[in-house]
């Protein structure tokens, strides 16, 4: 009977085990819930696989060290783990002649402080390995890495485990017999009264020692010839889990339930201007705004109950928590709409205008003086606008089908142009120069409608609503599409200059007023410009966003000097900070080149004018018309 009963027990392993090599031998995906709270997860054919043992503890995070890789096992105990191992490792070992596991877990205890200590003691990870001497080196890459590794406060102390108490002599007693590298570090995320996490500590150690482990990883593989990559990074995920999928989902939703910059903007820019004017511009105007149609406090909510815990990818957790505190940030700006605090908020989101930046706008002011044109120039309206942004529509729409823009022509907006989602917004009071559609709509469909789209073929959708920050370099490129475009005045070079002196004027205390008397009497911009220009940057309260114009163009022109790529921008709408990022996704195939290129990058034409910003082409010389 007690023979029958070990049977009957084991049988959910070994049909388990049967269902793994089926699908090993088939090339397929596998996911599979292992025992109790366990799991095999393989995306991909690798020659690694990384081991949790529980032991019936939750929560840790080693075990989200291991869910992070593109090969996990989490199993109660090595009883349960060693078939799946063996099984694993004999079909990878066959298909790369080479295969390690890195078996990761926690000390029970972190070192205690005495309440007077005057410093941090160093963190404990004991580190052992198997004897082959490409499983030694993986190792001594390993806690180099971690060793590398910036933890704020404490530095690890490497430490080997007593002989009898090796983990890896535990996974060879279970007749393993493949390399195999035992970490074990202290807890030291978790408080040592309450037992509670450190919630930013946790997130660094585990991205920490992924990392690591990754290393790891590609040391041995290259060592064994098993496998080869251009860096340890491309033997992450190359697949979304349904949670990232989810939370993706959801993130968006909230995003989709506002319109943020169509929140702030006043509905009534001309007759505001018109009473501006008919008050000797003496007296601040009344400005109008739609009504608020999205609930706050609601959204918040929504926000903070999605779960990032369950996305087994580092690199995406810190994504989505960065886009959850700059959401966090819009909403709580729109529920402060009309106060004091807005422009706090706004400071925080967009940034104050640094020195340097200042400089820079006072000094393209002084190197762009306003033109005097000797001839008329001819104007259009908003529908001849319309009309030429159908047209570019349509030839996007040529190259990738799914570039469905909708172009709207609207009563509600101030004079422009404005780009939200898929729909290009033209206000009805709209008159330009006919010189600069082509630049304006480069901009506007060249740039935002294109990463959007292009963003939307990644597969989440927060690459189209934009990784957090991404407004600055997005309209750092967009103002650089007006230069390649051919279609740059120094009206507009001095327009982008002054709204960063009109930011820092506003952020500095100044009054709707005094910033539009800075804009015509020291800098000489005319009367309906300025207020145009003033009107944005005080708009719900005070804005600063109009400042990010210069500074991304200023970011972008010196990412090109230092011999950076066009290319990674249009994968969809991302800051700077974001190219590590953008680099490890692509090598790992989460990314797909960009759908369509922007077709200002076309003549040749274009490529002299990189050329020379490559060469060191100053912003104030960007003037073309």
């Amino acid at each position: 009977m007690a023979g029958s009963s070990a049977r009957r027990e084991l049988s959910p392993i070994a049909d388990l085990v049967d269902d793994v090599v089926s699908c090993l031998e088939a090339g397929k995906a596998i996911r599979r819930d292992v025992g109790k709270d366990g799991r095999l997860h393989i995306d991909r054919p690798l020659p690694f696989l990384c081991l949790h043992l529980t032991g019936g503890t939750k929560n840790l995070a080693a075990r989200d060290i291991a869910a992070a890789h593109a090969s996990y096992l989490i199993a109660s105990n090595i009883q349960e783990a060693a078939p799946l191992i063996e099984a694993v490792g004999a079909a990878m070992r066959q298909r790369f002649g080479a295969f390690i596991v890195l078996d990761i877990g926690e000390l029970e205890h972190d070192i205690l402080l005495a309440d007077d200590s005057p410093f941090l003691p160093h963190y404990e990870v004991s580190v052992s390995a198997t004897a082959e001497p490409e499983t030694q080196k993986a190792r001594r890459v390993f806690i180099k890495a971690v060793c590398d590794a910036e933890v704020r406060f404490r530095t690890p102390r490497i430490t080997r485990p007593e002989p009898e108490a090796d983990p890896v002599l535990r996974f060879q007693n279970a007749g393993l017999d493949f390399p195999c590298i035992s970490v074990r570090f202290a807890p030291i995320y978790r408080q040592p009264e309450s037992g509670a996490d450190y919630p930013g500590l946790r997130e660094t150690m585990i991205a920490d020692l992924f990392d690591a482990g990754l290393q790891a990883f590609s040391s041995f593989s290259s060592g064994t010839d098993a496998l080869t990559v251009t860096s340890h990074r491309a033997l992450g995920r190359k697949a979304f889990v349904d949670a990232v999928r989810r939370a993706d989902r959801s993130v968006d939703e909230i995003v989709s339930s506002f319109d943020f910059l169509l929140s702030v903007t006043p509905i009534n820019a001309r007759r505001a201007f018109e009473e501006f004017r008919d008050g000797s511009f003496q007296f601040a105007p009344r400005l109008l705004y739609r009504p608020l149609g999205v609930d706050v406090e609601e959204q918040k909510r929504k926000l903070y109950s999605i779960v990032f815990e369950h996305l087994e990818d580092p690199v995406l957790y810190h994504l989505y928590r960065e886009k959850q505190q700059e959401i966090d940030l819009q909403l709580t700006m729109l529920a402060s709409l009309h106060r004091r605090t807005f422009t706090d908020f706004s400071r925080a989101l967009y940034g104050a205008v640094e020195p340097a930046l200042l400089t820079l706008a006072l000094r393209v002011l002084e190197d762009c003086p306003r033109a005097k044109e000797t001839s008329e120039i001819a104007m259009v309206d908003c529908y001849a606008v319309a009309k030429k942004s159908r047209e570019m529509v349509e030839t996007y729409l040529g190259e990738e089908p799914e570039f469905k823009a909708r172009v709207e022509i609207r009563d509600d907006l101030p004079p422009g142009l404005m780009v939200t989602g898929e729909k290009l917004l033209i206000s009805r009071h709209t008159v330009m120069e006919e010189r600069r559609v082509e630049a304006l709509l480069s901009h506007e469909i060249g740039v935002h409608l294109l990463t959007y789209f292009n963003g939307s073929s990644q597969g989440l959708r927060l690459f189209r609503t934009g990784l957090s920050g991404y407004e600055g370099v997005q309209e750092g490129l967009a103002v650089l599409a007006e230069h390649l475009a051919g279609g740059m005045t120094r009206e507009r070079l001095r327009l982008i200059a002054g709204r960063v002196v009109g930011c820092a004027a506003m952020l500095d205390g100044a009054t709707f007023v005094e910033t539009f008397r800075i804009m015509t009497r020291d800098h000489g911009f005319d009367e309906a410009g300025a207020f145009n220009m003033v009107l944005r940057i005080y708009r719900g309260g005070g804005l600063s966003k109009d400042a990010i114009y210069l500074r991304g163009l200023a970011e972008v022109l010196d990412h090109l000097r230092r011999g950076g790529a066009l290319d990674p921008f249009w994968m969809g709408k991302i800051a700077a900070k974001h190219f590590p990022v953008m680099q490890e996704l692509a090598l790992r195939g989460l990314l797909r080149p960009p759908g369509v290129r922007p077709a200002f990058l076309l003549p040749a034409k274009a490529n002299e004018r990189l050329e020379k910003i490559r060469a060191g082409l100053s912003i104030a010389e960007l003037a073309t018309l």
